[in-house]
């Protein structure tokens, strides 16, 4: 436990393969994969690899902003949300950089439109790395 670093029930995280920086996520630990709220999901096949496309808008406060990105994708998956519901989602991974830590994680593809956070951090994706200290906010961000 000496190694593990505290983060906070709120953090700022960076998908660089995906060109999002600064982006505030919700760590759940009830979560088992990590979700990220997604508009326009489109499938297509490029070189014999299936790919989602699909935009992001990761600026809260500035919805204009769209950021359209194309990932492999490395699954799909019924997720059952919170509210008792399930879904067919498209899994992608991609990496992860939260403080100076940086790894791959598996992130389903959503409509989150309806929640306060346009990405849970599963503790599939927080693992071993982490401690979550809930009554903090950007502890690993910092």
């Amino acid at each position: 436990m000496k190694n593990k670093k505290i983060i906070g029930r709120l953090e700022s995280i960076t998908l660089p393969e995906l060109g999002i920086d600064g982006l505030e996520v919700r760590v759940d630990t009830g979560a088992k994969t990590s979700s990220l709220h997604v508009d326009n999901i489109k499938k297509s096949i490029a070189n014999g690899i299936h790919q989602v496309t699909f935009d992001i808008h990761p600026d809260a406060h500035n919805v204009d902003r769209i950021v359209t990105c194309t990932a492999p994708i490395s699954d799909m998956r019924k997720v059952k949300s919170s509210n008792g519901t399930s879904e067919q989602r498209y899994v992608i991974e991609t990496t992860i950089v939260l403080g100076a830590e940086s790894w791959a994680i598996e992130i389903t593809l959503t409509d989150r439109s309806d929640m306060s956070y346009l990405m849970l951090f599963g503790r599939e994706a927080i693992g071993t790395r982490f401690l979550v200290d809930p009554s903090k906010v950007f502890l690993g961000s910092k």
